[in-house]
């Protein structure tokens, strides 16, 4: 992290791509939402697929890692033109990518620092806990490699080398996903199989299990499954190929086409891979948790048309104010998603009596004494079609993207704005 910055804000100066801060305020203001619900009364389109399929949650991380390659042609050519060399920029990415990854694991630790099992247990037993205990991967991480490897690949290839980076990833990892062998226990007995693409019976499930646990290392994945990760080793291929397309999507904003034939093209492309992207999931069916090819596909698509939205609205029609909040989102988005990140752990992890006497979290205590009754036909003030347990959790949510906004809205009023 380089500090901050008071200079003037660069949603304001000219020549700036004001659209891509606001998608990517809006995408961070997304992640922030839906990763803090107040309870579990949860609109669908507010959670994750179960598996294979898609909800409005399962675009925002797509979302982002695609805006993080937009930026990389946007921000590389500039420094190109101030005269740094290839060399200079590899360094300063790899600083970049190394500062972020540790962000995401120092986010997945907070909770062992805050729990108070450090003067519970003493310093050697902790120690070995959070060792043996903490998760490696996560959305951080993942971001951090498709950054690094998409800058790589973008100092290295023109677009048609890119394109074939984007279809040897994307092909590949079907590849492997179909036909490479991994043991099952199928009634007791260890058989070899391939192409399985269910929850934790699948490649990527196997690789993730074997790198990240083992009887002298621990358990480093994700705590809700324990064997396997959403962000894991073999399912960041794809999520690199999808950074790629925001590379080539960057290059081609920054061309000298016209805005209307920069939109357009946005739009029919995004489109086609929309369209490709459910083709191929006949075959390879779009899911999350594994990245798979079709879903990476489809979500690029998806996020092009968005684009091609934003860019229109803000960028060619000038619609700059009414979007100024998700400006203010996107101008500190990863310093935003940490600050959420380690609140959320504090209102966890921070415990208050309840009304029964009993130690209950900070944010049970406050969303059951400001937010459950106006879930409850009984004691809402709300009407009664509103006063529903799933809009209670909402409003909860909402709250605390308003609290996070609240910062993001003084740092823009100061000029601050945190690179990383």
């Amino acid at each position: 992290m380089n500090g901050s910055t008071p200079a003037q804000p660069p949603g304001l100066l000219p020549g700036r791509l004001m659209s891509l801060d606001v998608f990517r305020g809006a995408t961070i203001a997304s992640m922030i939402l839906v990763n803090n619900p107040g309870s579990g009364a949860i609109y669908p389109p507010l959670k994750h697929a179960d598996w294979h399929g898609w909800t409005f949650t399962d675009t925002i991380f797509p979302f982002f890692i695609w805006i993080v390659g937009v930026a990389i042609p946007l921000s590389v050519s500039r420094r190109l033109a101030e005269g740094q060399s290839r060399r200079e920029l590899f360094l300063h990415g790899l600083r970049r990518a190394a500062i972020i990854f540790a962000l995401g694991l120092f986010l997945n630790s907070v909770g062992y620092l805050l729990n108070g099992s450090l003067f519970r247990q003493g310093l050697s037993e902790w120690l070995h806990t959070y060792l043996t205990n903490v998760r490696i991967p996560g959305v951080l991480q993942r971001i951090a490699v498709c950054y690094l490897a998409a800058l790589v690949i973008f100092l290295r290839h023109d677009w048609r080398g890119q394109v074939r980076w984007i279809v040897a990833l994307l092909l590949g990892y079907w590849a492997i996903m179909a036909w490479a062998p991994f043991p099952v226990n199928v009634h007791g007995q260890w058989r070899y199989v391939s192409g399985l693409w269910e929850k934790g019976d699948n490649f990527a499930a196997y690789v993730d299990d074997l790198v990240f646990n083992g009887p002298i290392i621990g358990t480093h994945v994700w705590s809700a499954t324990k064997t396997w990760d959403p962000e894991g080793v073999v399912s960041t291929l794809p999520a690199i190929a999808t950074c790629l397309f925001g590379v080539l999507t960057g290059q081609w904003l920054r061309s000298q086409r016209t805005e209307a034939e920069k939109t357009a093209w946005l739009m029919v492309v995004g489109a086609l891979l929309m369209w490709l992207g459910q083709i191929w999931n006949f075959w390879v069916p779009i899911n999350k948790p594994i990245w798979t090819s079709s879903y990476a596909v489809f979500m690029a698509g998806l996020a092009a048309v968005c684009m091609g939205v934003w860019y229109w609205l803000v960028d060619v029609q000038g619609w700059r104010k009414p979007f100024k909040p998700l400006v203010m989102f996107g101008m500190n988005a990863i310093a935003l998603y940490v600050l959420a990140g380690i609140v959320a752990r504090m209102l966890i992890e921070f415990k208050v009596t309840g009304t029964e006497g009993a130690p209950m979290s900070l944010k049970a205590w406050l969303f059951r004494t400001f937010f459950a009754p106006l879930g409850n036909p009984d004691r809402s003030p709300l009407p009664a079609w509103l006063a529903r347990p799933e809009n209670a959790s909402l409003l909860w949510a909402l709250a605390f993207v308003g609290a996070v906004y609240l910062v993001a809205w003084g740092l823009y009023r100061k000029r601050w704005f945190i690179k990383i």
